[in-house]
């Protein structure tokens, strides 16, 4: 049963010199026929409307970025396509300084209830270096805009182990961040990605990156400050007051299928994990001659449904539930992968609490390591 979708504009004013989605400069971009073309892909998939959506999330590139009448033209289209539950979470993604009051007012019309701010950093100088074009300014007057517009469900991103960053400009961004006193925190460490302007600055050796005892200690000042302020940690990265998990991510983390609709977006429906062309002009085309998308798709075999469970549940701090895991599977998540976590009990870095596998607190810091050993230990059925 599928209750979740993600739709994607890869329009952007500005490109951040670490973003690696799918996105293109705006300019000159045929984004009023990328609006029509991305509505006929959503009326294409058939089975759209036989379940009532409870997670709705628009991303980007920046969705914001769209014009007033852009604006209306997705969100009319989208709340005239798709099933919403009552109880709808309907999340845009925002850059500050994008959204003005007249694109907040449209946002509210068509039943958004929720905002994701890409803020990153507190720091003008840090922001500019990473190749954002708002300012410290812009998060406050934004996030005070959508407030006044009736928004009570926002949530902030922030990004550490930035070029230059030290612990104190950090702790600095935290606090900030934190006297907004918002439902919802999201931290990431920076992966410097191929094909980003950091990645070439990087291979040149020009990048001045934090050293891995700094960016443990970021991530460690981040979960305190976040439980001080009595945030839950619910997932490695994410944090929230009780109610305000987002529902669409946990989506994700629980295994759970979504539609992906838009260029380069993926989906995971009927056993299927899709994802579309990423070119705008031959997404366009595709969805032009009346057929879906599609660039590749494939049907998850069980062995991998099951790794899947592991390496994305882990991340929830509350881990995978194993009697769950044998009602989905009909299988034994300790015998399915014994040595694995085996292994990572005896660094320390899984335990065993109230039927649930989880990491432990050193764990959160090797994650990756974690979800790593789970993946291609299973032989195909």
């Amino acid at each position: 049963m599928t209750t979740a979708a993600y739709i994607h504009i890869p329009f952007c004013h500005h490109i951040c010199h670490y973003c690696d989605f799918n996105k293109v400069f705006m300019k000159n971009q045929p984004v009023d026929l990328y609006i029509e073309r991305l509505l006929d892909e959503i009326r294409l998939r058939k089975d759209v409307d036989q379940q009532p959506l409870t997670s709705i999330f628009v991303g980007g590139g920046t969705p914001t970025a769209l014009d007033h009448n852009q604006l209306e033209q997705l969100c009319k289209g989208i709340s005239e396509i798709l099933p919403f539950s009552s109880t709808i979470e309907y999340t845009f993604e925002a850059n500050p300084g994008d959204l003005s009051l007249e694109k907040i007012q449209v946002l509210r019309k068509y039943g958004v209830n929720r905002l994701s701010f890409g803020v990153q950093s507190f720091n003008d100088e840090l922001l500019h270096k990473i190749g954002r074009n708002h300012r410290g300014k812009d998060v406050y007057r934004s996030i005070t805009d959508a407030q006044l517009a009736g928004f009570s469900n926002i949530s902030i991103d922030l990004i550490y182990a930035l070029p230059t960053q030290t612990l104190a400009d950090f702790e600095e961004t935290l606090d900030k961040a934190l006297e907004l006193d918002l439902p919802h925190y999201s931290g990431y460490s920076l992966i410097v990605e191929p094909k980003t302007v950091f990645y070439n600055l990087m291979r040149k050796g020009k990048l001045p990156l934090p050293g891995e005892e700094t960016e443990a200690a970021m991530y460690e000042l981040l979960m305190k400050k976040m439980r001080e302020k009595g945030l839950n940690q619910y997932e490695i990265s994410n944090f929230a007051k009780e109610g305000y998990e987002s529902r669409h991510n946990l989506v994700y983390w629980n295994n759970d299928e979504y539609y992906g609709f838009g260029a380069g977006a993926h989906g995971y429906v009927k056993g299927i994990r899709y994802s579309n062309i990423a070119p705008v002009s031959k997404y366009m085309e595709a969805v032009s001659s009346r057929s879906l998308p599609t660039l590749n798709e494939q049907k998850v075999p069980l062995h991998e449904k099951m790794e899947e469970e592991m390496f994305l549940g882990l991340r929830k701090t509350n881990g995978v539930s194993i009697t769950k895991f044998s009602e989905r599977y009909n299988e034994d998540i300790l015998n399915r992968f014994d040595k694995a976590v085996e292994d990572a009990q005896n660094k320390g870095l899984l335990t065993i609490e109230n039927d649930h596998l989880m990491l432990t607190h050193k764990g959160k810091f090797l994650g990756n390591e974690v979800f790593q050993s789970f993946i291609g230990i299973i032989e195909t059925n």
